[in-house]
């Protein structure tokens, strides 16, 4: 494949934009156009670059820490990192020195959380979590709103720890609502960041600035696809099943893992299913603030929801006559309640979370069976 020549002198931000079109053409030649994949395979890595980019240029070419905003990260249009149908979710790039005042409402959701991400300023991913601030542990007026200080220095209430090497804070808003809450593009979050000390009016954006935004945009695109980081194997953690179409059991932790939440139980596990099979997934829901199920192609990516059921949250669910559930995973209707449409995904992730757990959370048992013995 063509190579793009790097201008070797001129404007910083001619380079910058060439490195783009270099990086973009490495993804293709070095991941996307691999021979070894399917071209299923092939089609979700091109698809995730390009949700990649729209990211990039939306969250992280215009982005000052000292001057943050919170952006909606994710959409029915634009899906990364484990995207949701039941939640939404902001993001903002902070300076770990200074000092913020973050304002905003609840929305009737039932929990919403701030994590700080650690290494992620300048478009890299998260490397890990900082700190973690729920609604169940800041105030909350009757009307929904709050008020949050996030900060190196402790405060005596409604404190979100920054730290050195603090570089952004993550927001989740989950819902256990009928409809996906997410499938609306327009629903909004009131949600804002003020530093306590005022930065003055923001600049225009001159030659530097522009080609380090581009710069942050390839960071981030190369983040998530060719220089994604895989887990050691001495730090994954044992709620990621080792085992296709089984589950696992959990240990919650979640500290080492980018974009996750330390007060969540997960349950993931890889599912592969032919044409005609299906995965039958029972069990019992714990005691818990918030749960669903999830399944998302190899690329943390959910198949189209709008008009494809892919996840239940639990009042979405029909019941079994003793309480349990009973969840069926398969590329055409088996004619029973509870179907998520693997959409002709043959090899997928099914991804479980829990909020706040009571209690242990029961096994989830998986079977793979023939799908037209499901309607009989």
């Amino acid at each position: 494949m063509d190579s793009i020549t790097i201008p070797t002198s001129g404007p910083e931000a001619a380079k910058a934009y060439a490195e783009l079109a270099q990086t973009l053409l490495e993804i293709e030649a070095q991941w996307s156009s691999d021979p070894e994949l399917d071209e299923q395979k092939q089609a979700a890595r091109r698809y995730l670059v390009a949700n990649a980019l729209q990211h990039g240029f939306q969250c992280w070419f215009d982005c000052d820490p000292k001057r943050p905003v919170f952006h909606r990260w994710l959409s029915p249009t634009k899906k990364l990192l484990g995207d949701n149908p039941d939640a939404v979710y902001y993001g903002t790039v902070v300076d770990p020195d200074a000092t913020y005042i973050i304002r905003g409402n609840t929305m009737g959701a039932t929990y919403t959380s701030f994590t700080v991400e650690a290494g992620v300023e300048n478009g890299s991913l998260s490397q890990g979590l900082v700190a973690t601030l729920n609604d169940g542990e800041f105030e909350v007026d009757a009307d929904g709103n709050y008020e949050i200080i996030a900060s190196a220095t402790e405060q005596e209430k409604n404190w979100l720890k920054l730290a050195p090497g603090a570089g952004g804070i993550t927001t989740r808003h989950y819902f256990e609502l009928e409809e996906d809450i997410a499938a609306d593009p327009t629903f909004h979050i009131p949600l804002s960041i003020t530093p306590v000390e005022d930065p003055g009016p923001g600049a225009l954006f001159d030659d530097a600035a522009i080609a380090a935004g581009i710069r942050r945009i390839i960071n981030f695109v190369r983040g998530t696809t060719i220089d994604f980081p895989e887990i050691p194997e001495e730090f994954m953690p044992a709620w990621i099943s080792q085992e296709v179409n089984k589950f696992s059991g959990g240990d919650n932790e979640n500290e080492l893992i980018g974009y996750s939440a330390k007060d969540i139980d997960y349950r993931q596990t890889i599912y592969e299913l032919e044409d005609d099979e299906a995965l039958v997934m029972t069990g019992h829901f714990p005691k818990c603030l918030f749960a669903n199920v999830v399944i998302w192609n190899h690329h943390l990516q959910t198949p189209p929801y709008i008009n494809r059921k892919v996840s239940y949250n639990r009042k979405q669910l029909q019941y079994e006559d003793d309480g349990s559930f009973k969840i069926v995973i398969a590329h055409r209707d088996p004619g029973v309640p509870n179907w998520i449409d693997a959409a002709g995904l043959k090899s997928g992730m099914v991804f479980w979370r829990y909020l706040l757990p009571e209690e242990e959370v029961p096994n989830i048992d998986a079977e793979v069976v023939n799908v037209d013995t499901l309607s009989r």
